[in-house]
């Protein structure tokens, strides 16, 4: 028979036709194969799933499994084994080893003696017990079996020293399946992949959807900003979220970028002074010989340059003090020579401030960039110095 159906044959239902047609009851894994699994839910809506959950006893060995529901899929010509725990089952787990710890998994598992020539035929809550070891690590599964916890039992742990520590020992491993076309809510480190494009899964508080090769996050509504947190890519370019800074950030295909461009400023409260003629960004008699800043060019390729300094020409009325500013972009000068007509000019023995602005154009957007503060004197025989010097990039519509 090829075709299996169920409640149709008129000599009887097999309980491999039963099993192999429960096609609503668990999530896809392949055109005929599903998703292991425990179903989801708990009594008050607060968990992701309470069903077939593991609880100790203080102080001793022993531990019950609530009761709950579950899938478990065998090969498949076997089908899905649909299960349920009405009543909770007690486990006892064996004392420790007198030297190394050793890692015990909880399964619920399926005994079928028409394939395991087992004898059985039930499925039951029971324990795998691990090797002991220094580095132990839990054993196989068996055939036909759904993992929910393993125990680490610690070396010389019986119930008369303490028992198992059942707030550290267990590690909760139950997977959930839910029916066709349901959303799945699944554990952080989950990894399997989804069962054909448009799967839907919850995971760390957020909606995926399977594309045919990857996960990818659910949009919270075209056009909407999602809130901090709950996207770690973008559903599509142009998506917007709020970063965990507080930063608004726009995803352009493959990365979130900041969306709006803020100013950058540097300044200096050193004076320094200059005696040379042509422009130079070394100044004398200061810790800050140099000012400089780094900015990204915006979208515009578009900025407006602030600078300006309190200067003075040490005691002559004739010369003149100049600053102004040279821009690199990724580590080319963008426009050459600097010159006076862009500067900042002062002239006198009594100090100034002075300061202008201009604006740049045609930069390469996302480029990084370099205003750099130039300063020169038009006479080799007066000092020149500069206070308070401030350089600050506006991005330009």
């Amino acid at each position: 028979m090829n075709a299996r159906s169920a409640w149709l044959s008129p000599s009887g239902q097999t309980r491999e036709d039963t099993r192999v047609t429960q096609i609503g009851a668990l999530t896809p894994v392949t055109d005929l194969r599903g998703r292991s699994g425990v179903l989801p839910g708990s009594a008050d809506g607060i968990y992701r799933v309470t069903g077939l959950w593991l609880g100790g006893t203080a102080g001793g060995m022993t531990a019950t499994v609530s009761p709950g529901r579950a899938v478990i899929q065998a090969a498949d010509a076997r089908g899905a084994y649909p299960i349920a725990l009405t009543e909770p089952a007690s486990l006892t787990f064996a004392d420790g080893d007198a030297q190394y710890d050793r890692v015990d998994l909880v399964v619920l598992r399926v005994y079928d003696h028409a394939y395991d020539g087992s004898g059985r035929t039930e499925a039951v809550v029971e324990i795998v017990e691990g090797t002991p070891a220094a580095t132990p690590s839990a054993p196989p599964a068996p055939d036909v079996s759904l993992v929910l916890f393993t125990v680490t039992v610690a070396a010389g742990t019986s119930a008369g020293t303490g028992g198992i520590n059942w707030d550290t020992a267990p590690t909760d491993l139950r997977p959930t399946t839910v029916a066709i076309g349901g959303i799945l809510p699944t554990r952080s480190d989950d990894n399997a992949a989804g069962g054909y494009p448009g799967h839907y899964r919850d995971i760390v508080n957020t909606l995926q959807r399977w594309d045919g090769t990857a996960w990818i996050p659910y949009p919270k509504g075209i056009g909407g900003i999602a809130p901090a947190g709950a996207l770690t890519s973008g559903g599509y370019t142009g998506q917007y979220r709020d970063a965990s800074n507080g930063v608004l950030q726009r995803w352009n295909g493959s990365a979130w970028t900041t969306a709006v461009v803020t100013p950058v400023f540097a300044s200096s409260l050193d004076a320094g002074s200059t005696t040379s003629t042509a422009y130079t960004a070394t100044l004398s008699a200061t810790a800050v010989t140099s000012l400089t800043l780094t900015f990204t060019a915006p979208p515009t390729g578009a900025v407006l340059l602030h600078f300006g300094a309190r200067m003075w020409t040490s005691g002559s009325t004739t010369a003149a003090a100049y600053m102004a500013p040279q821009i690199t972009q990724d580590g080319t000068v963008f426009f050459n020579p600097v010159n006076d007509e862009y500067s900042a000019v002062y002239g006198g023995p009594v100090a100034g401030s002075v300061s202008t602005m201009w604006r740049l154009n045609g930069l390469t957007p996302g480029a990084t960039c370099t205003m750099t503060a130039l300063h020169r004197t038009n006479d080799s025989t007066v000092t020149c110095w500069f206070d308070n010097i401030f350089m600050r990039v506006d991005p330009a519509g």
